[in-house]
């Protein structure tokens, strides 16, 4: 696994994809012969296109994972092993570098529209406008737009996009958008635990990213999450993705004042940082340390040791555990997992469960953009990657409530609870939902 700067929290089927061997009442004979139907989808080969911030100075490779876990999904679903392709068509996966630039971004949008299927696994921090894919014309000169199905999607304007169905949906509701306040949902499940877990009142130190102000604004829900868990802020201070240590010297300073027992960070490199000043200055013997921080470096790294991890997705070191896990892991190769390449494997298989949805009602050659929209997205409303991820609901944005509680031990992930490898905890009351104005604001 590689450590990278974490962008965003922030969600496969077992099962083969197939080519229709059946056609269901009204829908085309499956014994007709592919041909091309749409923009991007010819007679034997279905393009996608992988959207990612990878080539830029402030963070190289950045989002690399997401091009991997795209591209290994579909080497897997072109294989006999994963049905041999999809409505009789191979899969083929165009990578555009979107270099963490709002101008190279939206012009990799433009592209993908006018040669792609549809849009997968894409990772970007400044697709600030979406009018492109929401406008996109299909074959038929319709303005329809281009389905989006991004690993993430920070900004508002592509987490709300009308075409847009992130695997790991927004906290944002976005019907209040445009409200002040706005409704946010999450879940606080993994706070619960560590309250429960540590049996005294916690209270300390957040720190949040705030290079940008969609990541800080995603952040501060989390933030609020966990005080609504119990974890009471003593400070809440955010920091830049490239901070020095020096930075975090004031916070540590103030969590001696405050007699802090929680400190937590939403990133693994601003993490590393705080508990190397906190260990500089003497605190942490007594502190309950949280983070999402997940990677083989961090594991490694013994200033993170006794870090609780909060997950929502499998570990790879369960991969016996869980059959799409294990082929994850296959494809994709341990040299080359991040959690942006989990949940990137995870959009190319919801995309092939929604174009098998779309082609189990219209037939092989009904596979067209706005069959995928409005026959086979909507059908994953219980997506969980084949139980490698939480349950999710795409077509309606609510992301999972699952939760895995993983600590560093003397160098390795050891799960926490739920006890059993390869499961959750997906209690309804690990949701929560505030209202803040955290876009104005």
């Amino acid at each position: 696994m590689r450590g990278r700067v974490k962008a965003a929290t922030a969600a496969v089927v077992v099962i083969a994809f197939s080519v229709m061997t059946l056609a269901p009442s009204g829908a085309q004979s499956s014994s007709e012969k592919p041909k091309a139907t749409e923009v991007g989808v010819s007679a034997t080969e279905i393009h996608i296109g992988v959207l990612a911030d990878v080539d830029t100075a402030l963070a190289p490779g950045l989002f690399q994972g997401a091009v991997d876990g795209v591209r290994a999904a579909a080497k897997y679903l072109n294989s006999p092993a994963g049905g041999g392709g999809i409505a009789g068509r191979k899969l083929v996966v165009d990578f555009l570098d979107s270099k963490l630039n709002p101008s190279t971004t939206r012009n990799a949008i433009i592209t993908a529209c006018q040669q792609d299927f549809a849009m997968v696994g894409s990772s970007m921090v400044f697709a600030t406008n979406v009018d492109d894919e929401v406008t996109c014309q299909d074959q038929a000169g319709a303005a329809t737009g281009i389905p989006d199905l991004p690993a993430f999607a920070l900004s508002v304007t592509q987490s709300c996009s009308p075409v847009a169905y992130p695997v790991n949906p927004p906290q944002l509701d976005c019907a209040t958008k445009d409200q002040s306040p706005q409704t946010y949902r999450g879940g606080n499940g993994a706070q619960k635990y560590l309250v429960k877990t540590a049996g005294k009142s916690l209270h300390g130190a957040y720190v949040y990213g705030n290079s940008t102000k969609d990541a800080a604004r995603g952040a501060r829900v989390l933030i609020d999450g966990s005080i609504a868990a119990g974890i009471k802020a003593d400070q809440q201070t955010g920091v830049g993705a490239q901070a020095p240590q020096t930075v975090y010297t004031p916070i540590v300073n103030q969590m001696k004042q405050d007699g802090s027992n929680f400190g937590t960070v939403n990133a693994d490199n601003g993490m590393i940082s705080l508990r190397s000043e906190a260990q500089l200055q003497g605190v942490g013997s007594d502190v309950v340390w949280s983070c999402t921080c997940y990677s083989k470096s961090d594991a490694a790294n013994t200033v993170l040791d006794g870090t609780w991890v909060n997950l929502i997705y499998l570990p790879v070191e369960e991969a016996s555990s869980n059959a799409m896990l294990k082929t994850f892991v296959k494809y994709v190769g341990p040299a080359h997992i991040d959690q942006f390449a989990v949940y990137a494997w995870a959009s190319t298989m919801a995309f092939a469960e929604a174009a098998k949805a779309a082609v189990a009602k219209t037939g092989v050659n009904g596979l067209t953009r706005k069959a995928l929209l409005s026959d086979g997205i909507p059908t994953l409303t219980k997506f969980d990657s084949g139980g490698m991820i939480g349950v999710t609901n795409m077509p309606e944005r609510i992301a999972s409530r699952c939760f895995v509680m993983m600590r560093i031990k003397n160098g390795k992930y050891v799960r926490q609870y739920p006890a059993k490898k390869g499961t959750f905890d997906c209690n309804p009351k690990n949701a929560f939902t505030i209202q803040a104005d955290y876009i104005n604001s």
